[in-house]
């Protein structure tokens, strides 16, 4: 719901037949009495009519049988409203339409695909934290537990390379893990916002000494200095970037980058604490190195006497670390229109890049207070750009306050998303750092964390949040479905392979694919990677070793998704909740669909109450996927519905989509039913 001011807006509610004497609705102290306006053979439906005002909308339902009185809010039927979880209408609150739904796929581009060998970072070509980094020769390899300084050689032209894989995924949009100039592998340290690196996009200008194998410091990184610094580099890679994001555009598909905007790199140009800018004499003095730098505000420096410069280490650094020092907002108006700045040039021409995920984003700043000012000061100035830019934040915790129309779009959904799904499959947390056998399997637990969390957010950033069942971040979920608690350092790579459940993956896919959101795969998920948390994530896509099976379920799965509108902006209503169990339908219009799962090693019978959709004893259900524990169908089996009920046989680990109207979604097929099954 996106009314603009002034707009009507129908409210409706929907009751079961005959069960309601009054329905009202309630907004703060006002109550006004809802007119019956349709029914059916399940439901009475109640209507009221608003117009949207500027301000927000806070409003509930009231429910009046004989002595009875029900509350209905985002939490469901309660005994009391907490207007803390009141449904809410924001006139003018915009969430970009291509977003709502949409197949995403993130890709961290070290190690996607190596195409162009050229501008591979070399062994020794500078040092980062101490040590010179290394080039990683094998692409098989595992990555190692100090991992940030060693290189595989991904780039944007191997993006660009396996773009037909990628659109053959179904994929709507690319989320590139940052991709400006930095010394790390994962580049959240950005060392020039204003560029494309050079490792990443076209090295022209070469050349220059290496430092030593045993090396502590950059003062012989001639080579790093030139390809990281010279014009030439920055505007090549600049250019290749432009090219490819036109070509995914005309592709179809769109483009987020990474916005690390809270803290930089101690590499960075403004602070320059390893003095590369310095020794390329092509830029102004860092911050580091003189108190007269222009960009000396961009940084709190606890020591800011004459006598602490030059090399002045006492800056702040995020959570302590000097690799990443903080970014001072408070303290330098230039430096908020410097960050906005960055984030209007990536969106405008030639780059018309169409989304901004935002790292940490509520770290930024000294104080909640400014952060929210920053965020709302970000969004004016994105908008004003092109108001179909989708801002997304990385997240954890309650984001009521940032997603009330005026900061973020949406989230990375952690809390309503990755943990409830990993927690019911797996009992397993997002890290693999721990195993919750009480969660584990606990339908109704699973249902009252996302309701829980998708309370928390409007409607519309629910059906743009990115749903992951794995990022660069956390470990992989197919490695959780092993249910083994450790870490690399401490398991070895190897055992982030043992004993995976590939049905519970398949069926945490269909979950994915038919939740509230846009389902987003992460590189190499979809091929059957595994990986302890980071940096065993991390690893290579497995380029000829691929799980093609898997890769083709993947394809199925989000064709599923993207035919059926249900689930792209459906409602949702939970089911059936059990012992390794759930059930759950999306409704939109006259579609609707029921998403089934039965974790169980055994098969079972589940009776599922599909009149809560609507769905009538006439009416002829499609199940175009059905998951098990060797493999899945994906042939279109038909059944019948009887007194409201969907009664299906669930095999050992298994999960089912059923659809309403298949007819519309699927040809026509002779077949004949079989009990209650229509087999082709």
């Amino acid at each position: 719901m996106e009314p603009k001011e002034g707009e009507r807006v129908r409210l409706r509610l929907r009751t079961a037949k005959a069960d309601a004497d009054q329905v009202y609705y309630i907004e703060g102290e006002k109550e006004a009495v809802m007119k019956k306006t349709a029914s059916d053979p399940y439901f009475d439906y109640y209507e009221h009519e608003i117009a949207a005002a500027s301000d927000q909308v806070l409003y509930h339902f009231k429910v009046k049988k004989n002595k009875e009185i029900c509350q209905y809010n985002r939490l469901g039927p309660v005994d009391e409203a907490d207007p803390e979880f009141d449904f809410k209408i924001t006139p003018g609150f915009y969430t970009p339409d291509w977003a709502k739904g949409a197949v995403m796929y993130q890709i961290f581009t070290d190690r996607f695909c190596n195409g162009d060998p050229d501008n591979d970072v070399e062994s020794m070509e500078y040092v980062y934290i101490g040590k010179p980094v290394y080039r990683v020769k094998d692409w098989g390899r595992n990555p190692s537990t100090m991992d940030v300084g060693c290189f595989y050689g991904g780039d944007l032209k191997g993006v660009g390379d396996k773009l037909d894989y990628i659109q053959s995924l179904g994929v709507e949009a690319i989320y590139l893990n940052p991709v400006f100039v930095s010394p790390s592998n994962h580049k959240y340290d950005c060392q020039d916002y204003e560029h494309i690196d050079p490792h990443f996009g076209r090295i022209v200008k070469d050349g220059g000494k290496l430092v030593d194998k045993n090396g502590t410091d950059n003062r012989q990184a001639e080579r790093y200095v030139t390809r990281a610094a010279a014009r030439e580099n920055l505007e090549a890679s600049d250019a290749l970037f432009a090219e490819l994001v036109e070509e995914i555009h005309r592709r179809g598909m769109k483009v987020i980058l990474d916005g690390v905007f809270n803290h930089c790199g101690s590499f960075n140009k403004w602070l320059d604490a390893e003095e590369i800018y310095e020794r390329s004499g092509d830029y102004e003095p860092g911050a580091y190195l003189t108190k007269d730098s222009p960009y000396h505000s961009f940084f709190q420096f606890h020591d800011d006497s004459d006598e602490a410069w030059p090399r002045n280490r006492t800056y702040d650094g995020w959570w302590g670390h000097d690799t990443l020092p903080k970014l001072n907002y408070e303290g330098s108006e230039k430096l908020v229109k410097y960050i906005l700045n960055v984030a209007k040039k990536w969106i405008s021409p030639p780059y018309s890049v169409d989304g901004w995920r935002l790292d940490v984003a509520a770290d930024l700043g000294h104080t909640a207070e400014y952060n929210h000012t920053f965020w709302q000061m970000f969004r004016k100035a994105v908008k004003e750009v092109n108001p179909e830019v989708l801002i997304l934040a990385e997240h954890y915790g309650d984001p009521a306050s940032w997603l009330q129309g005026d900061q973020w779009d949406s989230i990375m959904n952690y809390d309503a998303f990755m943990e409830p799904v990993t927690w019911f499959l797996t009992g397993m947390e997002k890290h693999s750092d721990g195993y919750n056998g009480a969660l584990y399997g606990d339908g109704e637990a699973f249902f009252g964390a996302m309701n829980y969390h998708m309370s928390r957010m409007q409607t519309n950033t629910i059906f743009t949040a990115m749903n992951q069942l794995s990022n660069h971040d956390h470990s992989r979920f197919l490695t959780r479905t092993n249910q083994i608690v450790g870490r690399l350092g401490n398991m070895g790579p190897e055992r982030a392979s043992e004993h995976v459940k590939k049905p519970v993956l398949r069926e945490a896919v269909v979950i994915q694919m038919t939740w509230p959101g846009a389902p987003t795969l992460y590189y190499g998920d979809e091929a059957g990677v595994c990986g302890w948390t980071d940096p065993d994530s991390r690893r290579t896509y497995p380029w000829g070793k691929e799980d093609l099976e898997l890769i083709e379920f993947h394809r199925y799965m989000t064709g599923i998704h993207k035919r059926i509108p249900a689930l792209r902006k459906g409602a949702l209503k939970p089911l059936f909740a059990g012992r390794h169990q759930i059930a759950y339908g999306r409704m939109s219009g006259d579609h609707q669909t029921i998403t089934v799962i039965s974790n169980r090693p055994e098969p079972a019978v589940m009776e599922i109450p599909v009149w809560q959709l609507g769905i009538t004893d006439d009416m002829i259900l499609g199940r175009p996927i059905l998951t098990f524990e060797n493999g899945y169908n994906a042939g279109i089996v038909f059944y019948r519905v009887e007194n409201g009920m969907l009664k299906v046989i669930m095999p050992p680990y298994g999960g089912a989509v059923f659809v309403s109207r298949p007819e519309a979604f699927y040809p026509v097929i002779e077949s004949r039913f079989v009990g209650g099954e229509e087999v082709l």
